[in-house]
Parts: structure tokens; sequence; C-alpha cells
């Protein structure tokens, strides 16, 4: 069988790339996508979002989050702000406290992200 030479470098004329990568995600959704992973990359907002998705009402106030995780309200509140920013959850204030549920299509984003 007769050997065949490859070009060590691409050929631009013929419209031929060295890896055949395609451009994956924009500089935009990647961004996006970032943003979401940071938000669920720590233990305890993991925690949190699983314990509010798991709720009867889909919903919990941060009263009975607290407990929960056995930290302060004021840390367990930075960490729903951080959850929030990333829009995975949703705050509504009712009274005196806050109250938390998941935003489905963004939950829908990270296992597509991660698909």
């Amino acid at each position: 069988m007769p050997v065949r030479e490859l070009p060590l470098v691409p050929d631009p004329a013929a419209g031929t790339s060295c890896t055949g990568v395609d451009a994956g995600l924009s500089a935009e959704e990647a961004e996006r996508s970032a943003t979401l992973l940071k938000a669920v990359a720590d233990p305890v907002r993991l925690r949190l979002l699983s314990a509010i998705r798991a709720t009867p009402a889909g919903e919990a106030c941060v009263c009975d989050l607290t407990a929960l995780v056995g930290l302060a309200q004021p840390t367990v509140s930075h960490h729903l702000k951080v959850l929030v920013g990333a829009g995975l959850l949703e705050r509504e204030r009712r009274g005196t406290w806050a109250w938390f549920r998941v935003v489905p299509e963004r939950l829908a984003d990270a296992r597509a992200t991660l698909a």
C-alpha cells in the first residue's frame, strides 16, 4: 500500500482546519453557563436547591432553611442570593420573611449544559 503524505499545516484555501472543532458555545452562552455552574458548585447551595425543590409546595422560607443546613441566617441568605442571581431560584417577600422557589427552566439549562 503506498504511503500518503499529510499536510502539516491546514490549508485555509481548502476550508479545512486541523481539529474539525465546531464553534461550541458562544461567549455569552459560556458566561451564562459558568454563572450557573459556579452557583451550584457549593455543597450548601446544592442542599438548599435540593431541599426547596423537594418541598410539596415547591417553595421554602429562609427561616426553615437555616436549621436545615445548620448555618446562620445571613450565611444562608448569601447562598440563596447567589442562587437567585444565577436564575435558579425566585425570591418573594412575605411579611418579614423571604420565600424561595425553583425556576424549572433554569434547572433544565443546567442539565443541558452538562449533557
